[in-house]
């Protein structure tokens, strides 16, 4: 970055707002690991649709979704309460990997209910959206 300007004289301010500027845009395009919170059990079809659909509005804002409870029952049966119970663990073991939980629609799950605990107990930040993805602020 050239730090004279076009009079040739020494123009830190201006170098350094540039930079700032520089260092902001960087920010912003790294992508964030977000936990998918939404209902899946009861209609899981009609459910993993949406949680798919919440996925894809994540990778809209820039960032990456993680949605385990569209990856964990595809080899671990849901019916049987171990494992579904062994999906869940896992479930919150990669929770303390994420930078944020976005829950997903006003039905809050008894699983969703254990994963907004563990991101609270663990300090990571919560976002509320409805069903047409509009961020709720107070919930």
């Amino acid at each position: 970055m050239d730090k004279y300007n076009a009079e040739g004289y020494l123009d830190l301010t201006a170098a350094e707002a540039i930079a700032n500027v520089m260092k902001e845009e960087k920010a912003k395009k790294v992508p964030q690991l977000i936990y998918v919170c939404s209902p899946y059990s009861g209609n899981v079809e009609f459910n993993s649709s949406r949680a798919r659909g919440y996925s894809l509005f994540v990778t809209t804002k820039g960032h990456v979704p993680l949605a385990p409870h569209l990856l964990f029952p595809q080899f671990l049966d849901e019916e049987d309460k171990e494992q579904r119970e062994q999906g869940l663990s896992y479930a919150l073991f990669l929770l303390e990997k994420c930078n944020e939980l976005w829950v997903f629609g006003r039905k809050i799950t008894e699983g969703m209910s254990r994963e907004i605990k563990n991101a609270k107990r663990s300090k990571i930040p919560i976002k509320y959206f409805n069903e047409r993805c509009i961020e709720e602020v107070t919930r």
